[in-house]
């Protein structure tokens, strides 16, 4: 269940919300209501409780505008069956994408240009392309925003912190997810807070806060049941099977996936079946009863002939390679596990392709071949350990958010108060002719107050954008604002080559367990002031993590970039640390080293220079090597670099259950 679903439904309900005349389906001329106009507000209602009667509400809408047009309604009409046939009919989405491009020249609300990016972006999003799917509505909500169109905002922002979630952001997906939910307050769309609010639920299962979302997936679905909204009772009781899994809350987990495919069935919707029914095998899985599951699988594989969700197969083939090792049939296990490997590993679903890599190692060893079960569990073990310090870094990024804003809110508040109490004051005075003069002097006094108030939130603001961007043990730039940086060069027109590099000093934990974490603390800030005056414009650098920086040299060749690597590396090996250590010490890094290629985004970049970095961990560190893209002559080549890192290592969370509307 996607992100369209609610994040496009709320285009239906614009009466009272926009201005001007075609807002509301209504004629300049006569100010007549379209007739269209009611079906189309119905329709968006219908989605999300009867799909189907919410597509019939549109096709039947589409027939009344072919009488008398309307270009912004068309498009809103459109935008209903781009929404439904998002998640079963790629060939038709297609098609009312087409149909929305020609209309937009024509339409008056700008605003609507937006839920067309954002289609497209589900579009993509439903083909397992998460990256482009995130260009997509990062773009709708600079459209949206630009037409100072809430709703669209709202909308955009809700899909672009879903994706981000998948892609392990989570913190500002969290950030868009609120927004969204606040605006949609404001604008009393109840119903489209309450699934803002599932999307957080969401979040904070790929967090590994499984307790909290399941406190929240609670909340939310009494509400639902409430407003009798039946398919979002049903993505909820999904979700919330799927955080009782998690916990291993096997009776729970049952009663809500059981729940959960009833209503999908009663709303004939398929995918949302296959959904409940692959959860319901991960129970069997959970309590031993292998071949109940396969039956369940089964089921769930029928259901998904005609939908192109690649990460709910993904999921599918996970939970049967598991019910296929517990029957023994060993072979046909791991060939169901190395398929969702497959697309975990594009999709970027961390956790499953853990889990993935964990079972075909069980597999492989019962099979005999303990070379590729080893293989296996270490490739598991890497990547759970990278989920493991993503969601730390993202709970710590997403306390920080949370502690910026109740600042904000706070000194808001402050001010808000200070204004009630002078208008009161002032309010007093004018009842009072003798208090005239005390009244203006008040008055004065307020408008010093506010003018102070305003610089001092001016200052702050600014403040909290710097501490935004930057590392606070070692002043350096942090991870978002290094990989921004890189961001804005790889899209850059006519940019030449720009060299990446990872540095990571070895053996830190030594450090850190026998000198202390202070010592530890002092050793990254050393490495920090090396690289900072080791380095001229126009490179940067910035902390990634823990004990590794990303070093970006732009218009910088391969072996330009690894010459650099190693004089970085030579120059940390030279550090005296005999002032802070108490038996004295040197330290040592290894790098790895890559270079952009045309189609590169940070994350590809990132994932090769890891390769070459964790070559030169292998190579016995202290040492560079360099992983070349694919297309072009790597210089690691000929330094004998390996090029057998992890493919796919940072890869995020596949989403854990069928995503709810908004």
């Amino acid at each position: 269940m996607t992100a369209s679903a609610a994040a496009l439904l709320a285009i239906a309900v614009m009466a009272g919300r926009v201005p001007a005349a075609h807002a509301a389906g209504t004629t300049a001329a006569a100010n007549v209501p379209h007739p269209a106009a009611a079906l189309i507000e119905r329709g968006s209602i219908a989605m999300r409780s009867d799909p189907d009667a919410s597509r019939r509400d549109a096709d039947a809408a589409l027939a009344l505008l072919r009488t008398r047009p309307d270009a912004d309604l068309e498009i809103r009409a459109r935008l209903l069956l781009c929404d439904y046939q998002s998640e079963r009919d790629q060939a038709a989405m297609e098609k009312q994408v087409a149909a929305i491009e020609a209309l937009l020249p024509r339409a008056h609300r700008p605003g609507l240009r937006a839920g067309l990016l954002t289609c497209q972006g589900e579009m993509r999003e439903t083909l397992g392309d998460n990256s482009q799917a995130l260009a997509f509505f990062e773009q709708a909500v600079r459209v949206a925003s630009d037409a100072r169109d809430d709703e669209m905002i709202a909308n955009a922002l809700y899909s672009r912190g879903y994706v981000l979630g998948l892609q392990g952001e989570y913190a500002l997906g969290l950030a868009d997810l609120r927004r969204a939910q606040g605006i949609y307050e404001t604008l009393d769309m109840s119903a489209h807070a309450l699934t803002a609010m599932n999307g957080i639920a969401i979040l904070y299962n790929r967090m590994g806060d499984y307790a909290q979302a399941r406190d929240i997936y609670t909340s939310a679905l009494a509400l639902q049941r409430e407003a009798k909204m039946l398919r979002e009772q049903a993505v909820t009781l999904h979700n919330l099977g799927r955080a009782h899994e998690y916990l291993g809350e096997w009776s729970d987990a049952r009663r809500s996936f059981t729940e959960s495919l009833a209503i999908n069935r009663e709303i004939h919707y398929g995918r949302g079946e296959a959904y409940a029914l692959r959860g319901l095998a991960a129970v069997e899985n959970g309590l031993g009863n292998w071949r109940g599951a396969l039956d369940l699988l089964g089921q769930a594989t029928a259901l998904l002939r005609s939908t192109p969700d690649a990460r709910l197969r993904a999921q599918i083939d996970l939970a049967r390679g598991i019910a296929l090792h517990g029957v023994g049939e060993l072979d046909a296990s791991a060939a169901a596990l190395r398929a969702a490997i497959d697309v975990f590993r594009s999709g970027e679903a961390r956790g499953e392709l853990a889990a993935s890599y964990a079972e075909l190692a069980a597999v492989e060893a019962a099979r005999g071949d303990w070379r590729s079960g080893y293989t296996q569990l270490s490739l598991a073990k890497q990547v759970s350990e990278r989920l493991l310090r993503n969601q730390i870094d993202q709970r710590f990024a997403t306390l920080r958010v949370e502690f910026d804003t109740a600042s904000k809110e706070a000194e808001n508040a402050l001010l808000q108060r200070d204004i009630r109490e002078n208008e009161r004051a002032l309010a007093q005075s004018r009842s009072v002719r003798r208090l005239q003069g005390v009244a203006i002097a008040l008055a004065a006094l307020l408008v010093a107050l506010l003018a102070t108030l305003a610089v001092h939130q001016r200052r702050t603001n600014r403040r909290m954008r710097n501490l935004a961007h930057t590392d606070e043990l070692t002043a350096a730039p942090n991870r978002r604002a290094v990989l921004g940086r890189l961001a804005v060069i790889l899209t850059g027109e006519g940019a030449g080559p720009c060299s990446a590099l990872i540095t990571d000093i070895d053996h830190f934990k030594g450090i850190n367990d026998r000198y202390g974490h202070p010592i530890g603390d002092e050793v990254l800030k050393i490495v920090a002031q090396a690289l900072r005056d080791a380095l001229r414009e126009p490179a940067f650098f910035g902390r990634l993590g823990g004990e590794e920086f990303l070093v970006v040299l732009p218009e910088t060749a391969l072996d330009e970039g690894r010459a650099t690597a190693e004089r970085l590396r030579a120059s940390i090996e030279a550090i005296d640390l005999s002032h802070i250590c108490p038996v004295g010490r040197r330290i040592t890094v290894s790098v790895g080293v890559t270079v952009s290629r045309r189609s590169d985004t940070p994350s590809s970049m990132l994932q090769r220079a890891d390769e070459a970095l964790y070559a030169a961990k292998r190579a016995g560190r202290n040492a560079v090597r360099v992983c070349a893209p694919a297309s072009a002559p790597s210089a690691a080549a000929a330094h004998g670099a390996s090029h057998d890192a992890i493919d796919g290592a940072r890869g995020n969370d596949l989403q854990d259950a069928a995503r709810p509307t908004a």
